[in-house]
């Protein structure tokens, strides 16, 4: 990574963690004259203030917002410099029974030149009668590519390239009974990749390609906070079609489903399970299909070595309070890839686990720290919120 753009790096969270508006950066104290008196800190103090009272919720604030940044390594872009913030917000300021909308901003550089930005959150409006999720981003990075298929991902020979995406996705979601939820979705997603050291391994597909789809959406959710859920249950399911003349380079259909649960065991213990299937039909791009390995699902794989037209994974955690505002999880699950049903192997599925730590951002807002280790794979993650 160039070291002036370092530099600046670390100049922007220091000045957006300093000085962001609403942050009392030297605290003030007044004495008997009324005279207000500054007491200056330190930059190390102040930052340590700032922390200590990150997560405490002021209900006074339209947005309560915070940021923080740090180092992290991963298998996929080695070490780096993550920049994350959470914000909370009430479009109904007097309700406070139902889980408040959440934004989070993200954005990381790493010393392989690869740099990523995004935004995603869950707008809730008044009574829950509508909600907007959504997730937008845009990301650089030099990568690899094995090819499609579980025998393509299990081979050591790769292709390195470098792969620019940029990808919108909205859903619009109207609550139809209680925590019943139906809407449209929408997609868009552009990947160009580049300088492929052996592009045969693309079996003469297009490298760069664009996905412009719209389905339907239809979702249960009772979770009683959706950063971070102590009780309830998420499904979804949603079909999305990518015609041509939404401007896709190739026409095809993707459906996905999922299921989540999560359960209080003891004082401080949460177990959360999820279930995820991901499938296509038509002509899908290579750049396009169900993909294991992220900070969310099959944690410790490279981002991509695996995939195919279909995709099944599933995992359960454990997360365990510990002491103030620090606790841990551990996890294990599997992920299998296959192109048709009449071709799934079980022989073929991919263990996942792993360890991680929490430290609460804001009330109820994780920082992440996670560890995870496949096969033959593992890889550090730096986030906010919880993998699901």
């Amino acid at each position: 990574m160039n070291c002036s753009y370092e530099r600046m790096y670390m100049k922007l969270v220091v000045w957006i963690i300093l000085y962001m508006p609403g942050v009392q950066i030297l605290p003030a104290q007044t004495v008997a004259n009324d005279t207000v008196i500054v007491e200056k800190k330190g930059v190390i103090k102040r930052f340590l203030i700032y922390l200590e009272n990150s997560n405490q919720t002021n209900p006074d604030k339209k947005l309560d917002f915070s940021v923080i940044g740090g180092p992290y390594y991963s298998s996929d872009t080695q070490f780096g410099l993550g920049l994350v913030a959470s914000g909370l917000y009430r479009l109904d300021r007097n309700d406070w029974e139902i889980s408040p909308s959440n934004v989070s901003l993200y954005g990381d550089v790493t010393t392989v030149g690869a740099y990523k930005i995004g935004i995603s959150g869950n707008t809730l409006f008044p009574q829950m009668k509508y909600r907007i999720d959504s997730d937008i981003y845009f990301a650089y990075t030099p990568g690899r590519f094995w090819g499609v298929g579980y025998e393509a991902g299990s081979r050591d020979y790769y292709s390195g390239y470098t792969d620019r995406t940029i990808e919108l996705k909205f859903d619009f979601l109207k609550k139809m009974t209680d925590h019943i939820y139906f809407g449209i979705t929408t997609n868009v997603k552009n990947v160009k990749g580049k300088k492929f050291q052996d592009v045969t391994l693309l079996c003469d597909e297009n490298p760069a390609t664009i996905a412009a789809g719209v389905g339907a959406i239809l979702s249960y959710d009772s979770r009683d906070f959706i950063p971070n859920p102590y009780k309830g249950v998420y499904a979804k399911a949603g079909f999305i079609a990518y015609p041509r003349f939404l401007g896709s380079t190739y026409r095809f259909n993707r459906t996905e489903a999922i299921v989540r649960y999560y359960h209080r065991v003891w004082k401080g213990g949460i177990v959360a399970f999820d279930l995820q299937g991901i499938f296509h039909n038509g002509d899908v791009a290579w750049n396009m299909m169900a993909i294991t390995g992220n900070s969310h699902q099959m944690r410790g794989y490279y981002h991509g070595r695996y995939r195919d037209r279909n995709l099944i994974q599933s995992q359960i955690e454990l997360r365990q309070h510990v002491f103030r505002r620090n606790g841990v999880v551990a996890w294990a699950g599997a992920g299998n890839v296959f192109p048709e049903f009449t071709e799934f192997k079980w022989r073929q599925t991919l263990p996942t686990f792993g360890v991680g730590y929490r430290w609460e951002f804001k009330n109820r807002v994780n920082v992440r720290l996670d560890y995870g280790i496949g096969k033959g794979e593992r890889a550090f993650y730096f986030n906010i919120n919880e993998a699901f």
